[in-house]
């Protein structure tokens, strides 16, 4: 993949991030007891920055990242816990009024499948202008001229034909590019993208995630990139969150991380990366094991049962997410016995 053209807009000194997560927490209630999706998770994004949020499939990701955009808070099925601040919004403090008035304009979502983020019996046309006439407070022929705009803005040929067809009627990549058109409807300061390349081929991959960082340049919106897919987002994020069994277990600037993780489920993710100079026919490297039960999780590091480099004291004693050096938002780790950073000219 293609690097990451631009450098992120960063607030101006002093200013607070536009994303504030603390703590936050989302458990769902099960008949063995409550899952515990995401456990403790706090982070900050900052206007016009990407973060990467990578991990296996069951991560958390795409629960934290529903939760963050209020789409998942307390009731009868989960409990949610800690606080999300949009913009200085509380999320989970607004209500459902309040979170609808914040979908759109405040933040927007590129849901991980375009078919079922589509209703089938809906045109297109239909898709748009529910939000702009709602957000926007367009009339119905100024709704249709945005979201014809929208569509040419996103890359999708004919736009005004394509108001008129259903997601059906649509290749996968244009499904895709619908969906981001009405996630960037009325401009939102945060995108949360959701695997938004999923099941498409890498040409058409590199076409979508071309188009986020130009709307991104152009909008100068935050984006959070969730995907399981390192390659995705190498190159395309400023910092790199890494997930395992609902906690952040690494969090630092991309290159930094992938140049020399510290945490062993880092290293270990990015080992299992297929690459061009290997051999042919190698083997790729494989995680033994399986991830942990989160109705039941491990006492200490949930890593633990996997790791290669585990001690006694990793399997009584939770790892907490800390700094490296003062100043550490450049990277932070939880682990007991960290992977050693490889030294330039040394063994």
């Amino acid at each position: 993949m293609s690097q990451r053209p631009h450098a992120p807009a960063r607030p101006p000194g002093g200013s607070a991030p536009l994303l504030v997560v603390e703590d936050l927490r989302t458990e769902i209630r099960t008949p063995r007891g409550n899952l515990k999706a995401v456990d403790g998770v706090s982070l900050t994004l900052d206007a016009g920055e990407t973060l990467g949020l990578v991990g296996e499939s069951g991560s958390g990701k795409s629960v934290l990242g529903r939760t963050v955009m209020g789409l998942y808070t307390t009731g009868p099925a989960m409990t949610v816990s800690g606080r999300v601040l949009i913009d200085g919004a509380d999320v989970h403090a607004l209500g459902d009024a309040g979170r609808r008035e914040l979908w759109g304009a405040g933040v927007g979502m590129v849901f991980q499948d375009p078919m079922t983020a589509l209703n089938p019996v809906k045109k297109v046309g239909v898709h748009l202008t529910e939000s702009l006439r709602r957000h926007g407070g367009l009339s119905r022929a100024a709704a249709r001229a945005r979201a014809e705009e929208l569509l040419r803005l996103v890359g999708i040929p004919e736009p005004a034909r394509r108001l008129g067809q259903y997601p059906h009627e649509l290749s996968g990549g244009m499904r895709q590019r619908v969906v981001i058109a009405m996630a960037l409807a009325n401009e939102p300061k945060l995108l949360i993208a959701d695997e938004p390349t999923t099941a498409l081929d890498v040409t058409v991959q590199k076409q979508i995630l071309d188009l986020l960082g130009r709307l991104q340049d152009e909008l100068g919106m935050a984006i959070t990139l969730i995907s399981h897919n390192l390659q995705v987002v190498a190159g395309r994020a400023d910092r790199v969150a890494v997930m395992y069994a609902g906690r952040i277990v690494e969090l630092a600037g991309a290159d930094v991380l992938f140049a020399a993780p510290r945490h062993p489920y880092t290293e270990a993710l990015l080992a299992s990366v297929p690459r061009l100079g290997r051999p042919p026919h190698s083997r790729l490297e494989a995680i033994d094991g399986a991830p942990p039960d989160m109705v039941a999780p491990t006492e200490g590091c949930r890593f633990a049962p996997r790791c290669r480099y585990a001690r006694e004291d990793c399997h009584r004693v939770p790892p907490v997410l800390a700094p490296e050096a003062a100043g550490g938002r450049a990277r932070a780790f939880a682990c007991h016995h960290p992977v050693r950073p490889v030294v330039a000219g040394g063994s």
